[in-house]
């Protein structure tokens, strides 16, 4: 494992585009979901046990060498709200093209060609990872850390939250990383005997419900 490539993955610096979503959290703030460090941190946590293990999943089965078209297929089972499967779309073009100048691979360049409008973004995450020479369980930390650290950014930025209560969010919410993230390695391993159905599935209706409320907003902070 590259251990600076990981660091680079995984840097909120890294051009992928994250910095303009929200996870969730803008909608959940209008709503009144979120209002302290408190209740970002169980937003957060819900999330991380939601569309982060689903994310995560998909990442770890990409970057073990899954096919990509199966699993860009999976992804779009596990996303019902139109909103953000447009969001994971955009993302992934995004990530893909600051992958392709960080790490330039022939299943790089593949999956450009596969998807010209973009695939969905945890499944270019795990490619990244595996042309950057990482694991699958390196890609799903990564896919689960961001899962929750773009709603803490975003969540400073909409309603001015102590920068340092959002890591401390971040900190406290570690272990349960670890765990959902070793969850999605585990998925991902099983579903190179069984295929994608074996990779995690969890729902998290109200983010989709909220997605497409937030989708229809004249005005917003955050394209998601």
């Amino acid at each position: 494992m590259s251990r600076a490539a990981l660091l680079v993955l995984a840097d909120g610096r890294f051009p992928a585009g994250g910095h303009a979503h929200s996870g969730g959290a803008e909608a959940a703030v209008r709503a009144g979901r979120i209002h302290d460090a408190a209740s970002l941190e169980a937003f957060c946590r819900g999330r991380l046990h939601t569309a982060g293990l689903v994310a995560a999943g998909l990442a770890a089965a990409a970057a073990l060498g899954l096919d990509s078209v199966e699993l860009d297929a999976a992804a779009d089972a596990r996303t019902p709200s139109p909103a953000l499967r447009a969001a994971a779309r955009r993302l992934g073009r995004q990530l893909l093209r600051a992958a392709r100048a960080t790490w330039p691979a022939p299943e790089l360049e593949a999956l450009a060609a596969a998807f010209p409008r973009g695939a969905h973004q945890p499944v270019v995450l795990g490619v990244t990872a595996r042309a950057a020479g990482l694991q699958p369980l390196d890609a799903a930390h990564v896919a689960a850390y961001e899962s929750v650290g773009g709603p803490a950014t975003a969540t400073v930025r909409l309603l001015g939250l102590d920068p340092f209560e959002a890591s401390g969010v971040l900190a406290r919410l570690a272990p349960v990383l670890d765990a959902v993230a070793e969850e999605a390695a585990a998925a991902a391993l099983a579903a190179r005997r069984d295929g994608p159905t074996a990779l995690p599935a969890a729902s998290s209706p109200l983010l989709d419900i909220s997605a497409e409320a937030h989708a229809s907003w004249p005005v917003r902070l955050f394209a998601s």
